[in-house]
Parts: C-alpha cells; sequence; structure tokens
C-alpha cells in the first residue's frame, strides 16, 4: 500500500486461528489532529509494531509532532519517551473484542498513524462487514424499521466497495465526506441484524457498483444526479419521496445583518438575493446576491455553504424584524439569466449579461410506489428575488425543505416506506431505478472480486497487509 510518507500505527487482533477470506478491508480516515492518544480497554494490551525488531506490549501510546520528528510517549510496565523519524511506520494491534481507544472513540481492525504534512492522520483498517455494522448505527437511528436499516446497509456497502483502492492513503473518511463513521459505539443488536441479514449484497447496474449515495431528506421528491452535478446516472432519476414526517421536511431560518456580512463580504452584506434558475424541483442552481458594495453570483451549492442552509430548496424573504409575518416584505420576481461573459471562481461568478422573464419549473411526481398511494406534489418554490426596497429590510428569511444534496435515497423516505410495509428491496428499487442487488462475490471482471465467506463464530480473521 502507498502512504504518504509518515508513521503508520496499527491495531489488529491476533489470530486465534487465520482464516483465509477475502473479504476487502476498508482504510476509513478517522482522526486528523497535531497529537492524539491509543490506549487499550482493560487487560489486553496494545501490540506496536514499528518500535524496534519485535512488536511492544503497551498499556497507552501518545504520538505528536515535535522538532520534525514524532514524540512517543509509551506506557508499559514502565512509562517512557522514544523519538522516531517521520517516515518511519509503526503498527498497533489489540486481541481485544471491544476494539481500540483512540481519543472518545473506541475501533475495530487496525488502527495506522502516519505523519501528513504538518499533522498526523489516523487510518482505520477493518473488514468491510465490521465498517458497515457501525456505519449504519452512525447514519440512521438504531430504533428505525429493520428494513429501513437494511437498505443504508447495502447502500451503504455498495457506496463503500465502490471507493475501494481509489485513493493511495484512505479509501474513505468518516464523515458526511464519505459516510458518517463513529466506531464501536455505533454498534447495536440491529445495526448488526441488518448488515448480516443483507451480507455482501450490493447495488448494480450493468454489471458494475452503482454510485450509491444517499442523504437524510429530500423535501417530497429525490433530485436527478445530473441536475446536481456534472453526470447524468441512468439510476438517480427523480422519484417522489415519502419523508413528510421528517423534521426536516419543512424547515426556516432567520440570518441577521451581522451574519449576512459575514457571509458575502466581497458584497459588503445583502440587499437582495435573485434565484436565476432551479432545478426541476426546485433547487437553486444559480443566483446573484446583490450587497451595498457590488454583485456575486453563486451556484446553489455555494449559496448553500455559505449560509449554512440545510439544502437548495430554498426561497428566501427579506423582512425588517422576526416580528414580521412572511409575505409581508418585498415582493416576489421570477426571472432567467442569459448568461454571457463571466469569470468565474470558487467564491462566485462576476456577472455581465442580461434579464427575461421566464416560468417556474414544474415538479414531476409521475410515479406511485408499489401500490401506495403516492405523497402530495411539491409545491415548486417560485425563481425570485428579494429586492430593495425605500426603507431597507435587516433581516433575511429563509424558508426550505428538506436536508441533503437531495440524490439517491432518501433516509426518512426510507423510513416512511419501511413503517408502510416495504422491504429494504423494495425501498432500494424505488430510489435507485433500475439497479439490481447481488451478492457482491457474482460480480465478473473486478479486481475485488473474490470468495466472500460468512464469519464463523470463534474464528479470528487475520488482517494480513491490506
Amino acid at each position: 500500500m502507498g502512504l504518504v510518507g509518515g508513521v503508520t500505527l496499527t491495531a489488529v487482533s491476533p489470530a486465534a486461528e487465520v482464516i483465509a477470506v477475502q473479504e476487502p478491508v476498508m482504510r476509513v480516515l478517522v482522526l486528523e489532529a497535531s497529537a492524539l492518544r491509543l490506549r487499550a480497554d482493560a487487560e489486553q494490551p496494545l501490540l506496536v509494531a514499528g518500535l524496534g525488531s519485535r512488536e511492544q506490549r503497551l498499556r497507552a501510546l501518545s504520538v505528536r509532532k515535535q522538532r520534525g520528528q514524532l514524540r512517543l510517549t509509551l506506557e508499559g510496565r514502565s512509562r517512557r519517551s522514544l523519538s522516531l523519524a517521520l517516515q518511519r511506520e509503526l503498527r498497533v494491534r489489540s486481541a481485544d473484542p471491544r476494539g481500540i481507544w483512540l481519543g472518545k472513540r473506541r475501533y475495530r481492525g487496525e488502527l495506522r498513524v502516519r505523519s501528513v504534512g504538518a499533522g498526523l492522520q489516523v487510518v482505520n483498517h477493518l473488514r468491510v462487514e465490521d465498517y458497515l455494522a457501525s456505519v449504519v448505527g452512525s447514519e440512521m437511528p438504531e430504533s428505525w424499521p429493520l428494513a429501513a436499516l437494511q437498505a443504508q446497509a447495502v447502500a451503504a456497502r455498495t457506496y463503500a466497495l465502490a471507493q475501494h483502492g481509489k485513493a493511495g492513503g484512505f479509501d474513505l473518511k468518516a464523515t458526511v465526506a464519505s459516510q458518517v463513521y463513529r466506531g464501536v459505539e455505533s454498534e447495536t443488536a440491529n445495526t448488526l441484524k441488518a448488515v448480516e441479514s443483507t451480507h455482501s449484497l450490493v447495488l448494480v447496474h450493468g454489471g458494475q457498483l452503482i454510485d450509491a449515495v444517499f442523504h437524510s431528506s429530500s423535501g417530497g421528491a429525490t433530485e436527478a444526479s445530473g441536475a446536481v452535478w456534472s453526470k447524468q446516472l441512468p439510476y438517480l432519476v427523480s422519484v417522489p419521496d415519502h419523508d413528510q414526517h421528517s423534521p426536516v421536511h419543512q424547515w426556516d431560518v432567520w440570518f441577521e445583518p451581522h451574519q449576512l456580512r459575514r457571509a458575502f463580504r466581497e458584497t459588503g452584506g445583502l440587499s437582495s438575493i435573485a434565484v436565476l434558475g432551479t432545478t426541476g424541483t426546485g433547487r437553486i442552481r444559480q443566483a446573484l446576491v446583490q450587497g451595498p458594495r457590488g454583485d456575486l453570483l453563486l451556484s446553489g451549492k455555494q449559496l448553500r455553504q455559505r449560509l449554512g442552509l440545510k439544502s437548495t430548496l430554498v426561497r428566501f424573504e427579506m423582512l425588517a424584524s422576526k416580528s414580521a409575518k412572511p409575505g409581508a416584505g418585498v415582493g416576489l420576481k421570477r426571472f432567467e439569466h442569459s448568461f454571457g461573459d463571466r469569470k468565474s471562481s470558487g467564491a462566485g461568478t462576476v456577472l455581465m449579461g442580461s434579464w427575461r422573464d421566464r416560468t417556474t419549473a414544474s415538479v414531476d411526481a409521475n410515479a406511485s410506489f408499489m401500490g401506495l398511494t403516492p405523497p402530495p406534489p411539491v409545491p415548486p418554490l417560485p425563481l425570485h428575488s428579494t429586492r430593495r426596497s425605500r426603507h431597507q429590510p435587516l433581516m433575511l428569511l429563509a424558508m426550505g425543505q428538506g436536508f441533503g444534496h437531495g440524490v439517491g435515497m432518501s433516509q426518512w423516505g426510507a423510513h416512511g416506506l419501511a413503517q408502510r410495509g416495504a422491504d429494504f428491496r423494495q425501498i432500494l428499487n424505488h430510489y435507485y431505478r433500475g439497479a439490481e442487488i447481488v451478492p457482491y462475490r457474482q460480480l465478473q471482471n473486478s479486481s475485488l472480486a473474490f470468495l466472500w465467506r460468512s464469519p464463523q463464530p470463534g474464528r479470528v480473521e487475520s488482517m494480513g497487509d491490506a
């Protein structure tokens, strides 16, 4: 495996009996920090390789960078310090089934620590099925219906395996940048059941793993991938959602003038927002921000990031105070922008072009699900502008729907379908149109194809050097 020049600490169980299996080992980035501490749980020690010619048995290990070296504090029968070159690779492992403590979390498998840039990275190496038992509990409440948890397990397994081996140092992050993974603490009997009952099942289209993206709540209808990202995938189309019971199905948030000045420093704050275009479900594609010092063209994603919004399915109104009722502020006006010459950057786009009126995009809610009555159509959010008024409004009210990018499986929608009697296959078929659910070992012409054996009680699998 390629390492980005650094130290790796690995925590693994010694094999009581090795089983020759080829289940993929995922590499998950769980921590980036300037210093860290690993410790054993109770009586089982950490087994640390890379400190010398043999593994050392320790109760705890602290690592930090100092003066171009790694400074280690080793806690075993005695406490001592050690300096190592940044390029050294260390591994730590433990036989304890409760995992290894890293800060306030515990992890199964291996923990590898390496020096990267000015800090340290910790990468957890563990079998994909062990990884999933935590991901399901990190991404969904474990009390949700089993069918929803099973759907999450299959989607998460597919997403993880599609990322396997793509990067040099790790496959996934432990955050929403990939999939939320919180280690042993998120494992429960329900999440284990969801993973075990769907063992090795993945989603494929055209014989290849799909991009099984998911999100919290769509706000009424999921979005087509091509409307949010650069590529339209055949299985990621817009479908009616069943997330009406979601706590984020509808939401609103107020922004004070000082917050708007901080969000839009280039324009000196906010005088108005003009939505220039939306997707088929009403999510903002592009918006023009106008302020005292100029105008700024932003994508929907950029606008969401600037304001910290739950989604881009949102409309705006500027009001004098929180006591003012929505609708009592400035009027709405629909716009479409005919894009001329423009200069883009990650911070936004300087606009040069013309305006013309357009009509509001409609939402396609054309399909029912497994004979169930489809949810009511989502009222489209109008293309609009919060225009300047004679007395400058002081506050911005954002009124939105859903949480996340809106593409793929809606987790709250999966919950709603499960409550109505759908099984995990029906849930997945609803959100990933045309995809098949197959055991991963059936895939052909794949660099990850393998004979995936079910785990056997009482036998420990060697991690090897994956």
